[in-house]
């Protein structure tokens, strides 16, 4: 099984074909998904202990469809009636029978390995649907909700295939820089969540007090430049609030790190270190996300690796 766009594999593998792989191939195709899409994931799955590697590839793989299934369609009412399709392979797969996936065919075969439990997945396809819903959000609280479908079920997932999820508050730290993750990562795409999706995660109440905010934001993106002297600043003035707000996740880090296995903490620090370094990138262009896109450029990549590796040195709690 060859790895090519997920797009185009919906004519074998979607809704009423039966694949048929096998459980080695399955998860062979979810390595080859996991080391050939995003440009990290090579780097990162060094870090990733060896007994979860298989698991972990197989979370990547179910992730990387849903939200494909989401995002890439361009219709959001067949995005929607693939998630369905999706949720019911899902489904199917932890009653153990009916379904043909070949994701899916791999988690059958580790799930009671690493003890899966199917809420989580369900959370993250709840989330990809939301966006096929709603494109604006009214207040702060509604986008953390979203967050906590979106992005707190990874962390929680790379808990479990660590079997590092007993403790409560491990799970609230793992939640917090999660959710801390996702707000960086709409803070940071603002400009192509609107012009690719149709999208706006900055809820209304961010930006109550700009007038016309989105024929403003949409302008800017179109000429390159704010259309009048007060936009800029305003933008500025909001998107730091919202950074500001942000930061206390990232905060939970340390009490994470100290209560994992030092195998564990590399992963889990680099994670959370892409996050806060966006939200520095975001301060050192001065808030202008409506202008920019800032992004980690490969020594800022190489230096946190090298940085993640002192993270297993921490002394255990």
């Amino acid at each position: 099984m060859s790895v090519h766009s997920i797009i185009d594999q919906l004519q074998d593998w979607g809704p009423g074909q039966r694949p048929g792989a096998t459980a080695e191939e399955a998860i062979a195709y979810c390595r080859r998904l996991a080391l050939g899409h995003y440009e990290n994931f090579s780097v990162l799955s060094r870090m990733v202990p060896e007994p979860m590697r298989e698991g972990a590839a197989v979370v990547y793989a179910f992730c990387r469809w849903a939200d494909d299934l989401g995002d890439e369609i361009g219709d959001s009412a067949r995005s929607l009636e693939l998630l369905a399709w999706w949720r019911g392979e899902l489904e199917a797969c932890f009653h153990g029978e009916g379904f043909h996936h070949p994701v899916f065919v791999a988690l059958a075969s580790i799930r009671e390995q690493y003890d899966l439990q199917p809420k989580p997945f369900l959370d993250l396809i709840d989330a990809f649907e939301q966006d096929q819903r709603v494109s604006r959000y009214e207040t702060w609280d509604q986008v953390i909700d979203y967050c906590r479908r979106s992005a707190d079920p990874v962390g929680r997932l790379v808990l479990r295939l660590a079997d590092q999820d007993h403790n409560s508050e491990t799970l609230v730290a793992s939640d917090a820089i999660c959710t801390a993750l996702q707000l960086a990562n709409h803070w940071q795409d603002a400009r192509r969540d609107l012009v690719e999706r149709d999208r706006i995660y900055i809820p209304v109440e961010c930006h109550a007090s700009i007038q016309s905010f989105e024929d403003r934001f949409r302008w800017t993106i179109e000429h390159g430049h704010a259309p009048d002297h007060q936009f800029l600043g305003e933008w500025r003035e909001m998107m730091q609030s919202m950074v500001k707000r942000t930061w206390p996740g990232f905060e939970k880090i340390y009490p994470l790190l100290d209560a994992l296995t030092p195998e564990l903490r590399p992963m889990i620090w680099l994670f959370a270190a892409g996050g806060s370094t966006i939200l520095r990138k975001i301060e050192q262009v001065n808030y202008e996300t409506v202008l920019f896109r800032p992004r980690i450029g490969l020594i800022g990549k190489l230096a946190l690796l090298l940085s993640a590796k002192r993270a297993s040195r921490r002394p255990a709690a």
